[in-house]
């Protein structure tokens, strides 16, 4: 059984808890999360034909890596690109038909291409009740975001697998990385031009919401993950609270012996970080900032320090820690649970 919060770009699920209405996921609940499938983050999957004793669905769920076709170059324009378009709508339509899928394509000059311009796509996938469908702008929306391009980087080709192709085979947004050096201009494109569009766009007078942009509850970044050994600091005052929920998360399945990994660290370690320690300059640049300049909350999870392949064309699939990469989906998976209150799902005895 696949984790139901893997691949996409931007991932927005019906929610909008305040902190008082979420509810962490009882023993069992957290216990019966399914985990991945052997061949979900696999580098290198096995794609040998299906012997004849092999049915044809399990040979196709056995052979199917969400992680192995990301792991290639993906600079926007490129065929790279489009094959991991590719991969990850399909996947949705292969799997969960039931998202709402929306291109949100765009172009722009960029330094590294002059005068031509340069074709992005933003995969935005919702998920919402029947009854927030039938009124739009009714539901606020847990928005989980990872960008899919890859970097423009002389001597070889660049994978970047911890940026983003594992967060995108956790999740996803397109247009992150500078074509030259990173400036306001040169990155954040296809932020950038959603954040822009999401506050243009204006709903009915009468809904809850004035617009997508008021819709997100909290915007969720991950990027950088795949490394071993992560530490994520807690980057926001305003949004601490949902990092202690992901810290108390990880706690509690590294208890239950639910993760793989044994870090001397958490990759949360800042649970108990006090108020007085924000200085409100300790954040990282990236995809959010278009988003949070509008007053959408960020919970930022990148690592500090970077991975110690960060832009080098050692960041590929060979350098992922892979157990690291599934605890990840566990995580975050355990999280977005909580966040939608499946505990009152839970059957009472």
């Amino acid at each position: 059984m696949r984790l139901a919060t893997l691949p996409l770009l931007s991932l927005l699920l019906s929610a909008g808890p305040t902190t008082n209405a979420y509810t962490p996921l009882s023993d069992t609940l957290l216990r019966a999360i399914p985990g991945p499938l052997p061949a979900d983050f696999d580098p290198h999957p096995d794609t040998s034909p299906p012997s004849s004793s092999s049915s044809s669905s399990s040979s196709t769920t056995t052979n199917t890596s969400l992680l192995a076709p990301l792991l290639i170059p993906r600079v926007p324009g490129t065929p790279g690109q489009a094959a991991a378009q590719t991969h990850l709508a399909s996947f949705f339509a292969r799997t969960l038909p039931e998202w709402e899928l929306r291109w949100h394509n765009f172009t722009s000059r960029t330094p590294a291409t002059g005068d031509r311009d340069v074709p992005f796509a933003n995969l935005v996938l919702r998920r919402e009740p029947p009854w927030a469908r039938r009124r739009p702008g009714s539901a606020g929306l847990l928005t989980l975001v990872a960008h899919y391009d890859s970097k423009m980087l002389s001597g070889g080709e660049f994978v970047g697998a911890t940026d983003s192709a594992a967060p995108c085979a956790i999740l996803l947004l397109d247009g992150e990385e500078a074509f030259v050096k990173w400036t306001e201009e040169d990155s954040c494109y296809g932020s950038r031009a959603l954040a822009a569009d999401w506050e243009a766009a204006t709903y009915p007078a009468m809904s809850t919401f004035k617009n997508p942009l008021r819709q997100i509850s909290l915007f969720v970044l991950l990027d950088l993950l795949g490394a071993a050994n992560p530490e994520v600091p807690s980057y926001f005052q305003s949004t601490h609270w949902a990092y202690k929920k992901m810290a108390a998360v990880e706690g509690r399945m590294r208890a239950m012996g639910l993760l793989e990994t044994k870090p001397a660290k958490p990759f949360l370690p800042q649970e108990h970080k006090m108020a007085t320690q924000f200085d409100g300059r300790g954040f990282v640049g990236d995809d959010h900032e278009p988003f949070m300049a509008r007053g959408a909350p960020i919970l930022h999870l990148i690592p500090s320090p970077f991975p110690s392949v960060w832009h080098t064309l050692d960041d590929d699939g060979e350098h992922l820690d892979i157990p690291t990469v599934r605890d990840w989906a566990r995580i975050v998976t355990a999280f977005t649970m909580e966040w939608l209150d499946v505990q009152k799902t839970e059957p009472q005895r």
